[in-house]
């Protein structure tokens, strides 16, 4: 067996590898694309069982479905543990592919869960639309200025017919006009693409009972549904609610030692777009949620309304998770509790 620790770089990769068989050692710096290609197809020729271990990053798509269709088997780590497994004050790439394959040799790698080609594609979707819906109302805000400074403010009625006229009539100096006009030309492109986006979402979400069932908890569309059940997996990589509320990183950072306790901001680790449309679904949430809306203000009296905002996005995933891990809806969770069934507690609150 051929295992490989890769220290991986977008222009390049730095190498270190063992031939098991034989305890042969070998280190080599490959560019990208065409000389790592030539490498590993070498290797595939040699008709050997193949271990490659590389930290997490972005830009290496590509290298992953190299991989994948050579039939090799790749293990991604957590970058950040890995840094605490170095010992030397030296940081070189030399001595990262070497510290990659010792943790490999040595069956100490952190090896984490990767999502499949399908699930990374269909983040893609969520990406994009996000990204468009973004860009419309950067382009809404804009023209939103060039109606107040006309003396025009008429807030979401300037997007309906009338609204629209009323923008279209005034008179302006030609660029003046020629800014207004761009604007209203790509409100007009960026519309159809993002609800054609949003029709391929719900039809997406048509096919998963996960989603659907997420749904059903107050203030959760098929956005943040979908989002979450793509960004968690599975419930069953965690244990309690606390580890989801670190894994999309809304709980504090920590410092403390003997009797202090030092908490700062929240991590802010994980997917950024899930963190965001929990916020944002936790907002409606209590809105329409009286038992919500009194532990809202109650915390935004005490921490302020953004330390509030933060709290409920955790306890909407909290919640989320216990609906799907339990499989039941929220009406089922409301009835029984998260912890039904647990040693002394049989059939949860009633």
């Amino acid at each position: 067996m051929l295992i490989i620790g890769c220290d991986y770089h977008p222009s390049f990769q730095q190498i270190a590898f063992v031939d098991t068989d034989t305890g042969k050692l070998s280190e080599r710096r490959l560019g990208h694309r065409e000389e790592a290609e030539h490498f590993y197809q070498e290797v595939r020729q040699r008709k050997v069982a193949v271990r490659v271990g590389m930290e997490s990053s972005g830009h290496s798509r590509w290298f992953e479905r190299l991989l994948r269709d050579l039939e090799f088997e790749l293990w991604i780590g957590d970058a950040a543990e890995i840094r605490t497994k170095r010992v030397r004050k030296q940081k070189t790439d030399r001595q990262d592919a070497q510290l990659l394959l010792k943790l490999l040799m040595e069956d100490r790698f952190p090896r984490i869960w990767v999502p499949d080609a399908a699930n990374r594609d269909m983040r893609q979707l969520l990406w994009h639309r996000h990204r468009l819906v973004q860009m419309r109302t950067r382009v809404m805000n804009q023209l939103h200025v060039v109606a107040l400074n006309e003396g025009l403010r008429r807030k979401k009625a300037l997007w309906r017919p009338a609204g629209r006229t009323e923008l279209e009539s005034i008179v302006l100096a030609p660029w003046a006009s020629r800014r207004r006009q761009d604007l209203l030309d790509l409100l007009d492109r960026l519309t159809p693409k993002i609800q054609e986006l949003t029709r391929a979402l719900e039809e997406e979400v048509e096919k998963r009972p996960v989603t659907r069932r997420l749904m059903t908890h107050p203030g959760v569309g098929a956005l943040t549904a979908l989002a979450y059940e793509l960004v968690i997996g599975t419930p069953e990589r965690f244990h309690c609610g606390k580890q989801i509320a670190s894994y999309v990183g809304l709980v504090p950072e920590e410092k403390s030692s003997g009797d202090r306790r030092r908490l700062g901001h929240i991590s802010k680790q994980g997917n950024v777009l899930l963190r965001f449309l929990l916020v944002e679904a936790a907002q409606v949430t209590v809105r329409s949620q009286p038992e919500w809306r009194n532990t809202f203000f109650h915390l935004a009296m005490r921490r302020g309304r953004k330390v509030a905002k933060v709290a409920m996005a955790r306890k909407l995933a909290v919640h989320l998770y216990w609906m799907w891990r339990q499989g039941r809806d929220y009406g089922q969770l409301q009835k029984f509790g998260s912890h039904a069934g647990e040693p002394g507690n049989p059939d949860g609150a009633q």
